[in-house]
């Protein structure tokens, strides 16, 4: 068996240990003569799937007995009008606008109420993360939303912002269970599971239960209600079965691995090892401000856009996919989520000295 090394920002590589668990149950699971694939998810087999899945989310992430867990469909950008429609009882909210997951919730926002742009980076390509200690908060603002680690720009925030005592609403597809979060300090925390959690198609809400009400905007869909989701555990309609049970099986090899405290562990020292390189090598260079670097998606060029392309193309021949950077941004990018191994890292940096002394 020949597996590359996939640096995709999502969907993103899965633990080879959940990917077998998944292949062995494939046909039959555990003694249900059937594939989860084809299982009814009203049945007494899947809800025990579900339910255990949920289970060790909660103690993983530690999620508080007052916060309601949700499995969602329609991806992370769903949640860009899910949010304002569920949430936005005054029609005024506060973006901090740090990329373009950031920019694309505030434009949905400003759909619903009035949407204030109260920080941005956008001035230096969203290469750092603005002061978020002492922002202008509107005072009748719903809540304030982040995005906390951005996919396409490689930043992360250090600290969360003030919000002056308004509800914190974050958006942490790209960096959920790489590292521990304190759910308290959070009204909304979310993200598509694609990236470090499971195949793409289910996508994760931690809502604290205040906030779950009948009082939405008028016209908001049943199925952009939380209160739906909330009253039905995950299960109002046919939920993404099978995507929900391999997300269960990577909650069971995190909590094997030791959790997220050792996760993080793990994904310092993979960030490590190709920051150090970055930072000497005289080909490649970061493009992010060291302060703000994410340890999961790790964005740099050459000086030259024929010399970037060359890189690809012969990471790709050598094993090493995806490394093309986003579209919008060009050059390269590295995501090294949590099934990432250090070996990969470290076989990446090895090719990428290789391809620094060829072509210097």
């Amino acid at each position: 068996m020949s597996r590359v090394y996939n640096f995709s920002a999502g969907p993103s590589m899965l633990p080879l240990e959940v990917l077998e668990t998944a292949r062995d149950e494939m046909l039959d699971y555990k003694g249900s003569g059937q594939s989860v694939m084809e299982m009814s998810h009203r049945s007494k087999v899947y809800d025990e799937i579900i339910k255990t899945a949920e289970a060790d989310f909660r103690k993983l992430a530690g999620v508080p007995d007052n916060y309601k867990f949700l499995f969602l469909q329609g991806g992370a950008s769903t949640q860009f009008a899910m949010i304002p429609m569920n949430l936005m009882k005054n029609k005024v909210a506060d973006y901090i606008v740090t990329g373009q997951w950031a920019k694309k919730a505030w434009q949905e926002a400003g759909k619903f109420g009035t949407a204030n742009k109260i920080a941005s980076s956008e001035d230096k390509t969203f290469t750092y993360i603005p002061d978020v200690s002492d922002l202008p908060i509107s005072e009748n603002a719903d809540y304030v939303y982040i995005c906390q680690n951005n996919t396409i720009y490689g930043t992360r925030y250090k600290e969360l912002p003030n919000t002056k005592g308004k509800v914190l609403v974050s958006d942490v597809s790209s960096m959920f269970l790489s590292e521990p979060m304190d759910v308290t300090k959070y009204g909304i925390v979310y993200g598509g599971v694609q990236k470090n959690v499971g195949p793409a198609g289910v996508t994760i809400v931690v809502i604290r239960e205040d906030l779950i009400t009948e009082d939405v905007l008028p016209g908001t869909p049943t199925m952009l209600k939380y209160k739906t989701h909330a009253d039905s555990d995950s299960l109002y309609n046919t939920p993404p079965a099978y995507n929900i049970y391999v997300c269960g099986l990577v909650f069971k090899w995190l909590m094997k691995l030791g959790g997220l405290t050792e996760m993080q562990k793990i994904n310092e020292k993979k960030a490590k090892i190709l920051y150090d390189y970055l930072d000497s090598s005289k080909l490649f260079r970061g493009t992010v401000e060291p302060e703000y670097r994410s340890l999961m998606n790790v964005p740099f060029v050459t000086d030259s856009d024929e010399l970037n392309k060359k890189f690809v193309d012969e990471a790709q021949k050598a094993g090493f996919v995806n490394l093309k950077g986003h579209r919008t941004v060009g050059g390269m990018r590295a995501s090294i989520y949590n099934a990432m191994p250090e070996e990969g890292v470290r076989k990446l940096v090895e090719f990428m000295d290789r391809f620094e002394g060829e072509n210097s």
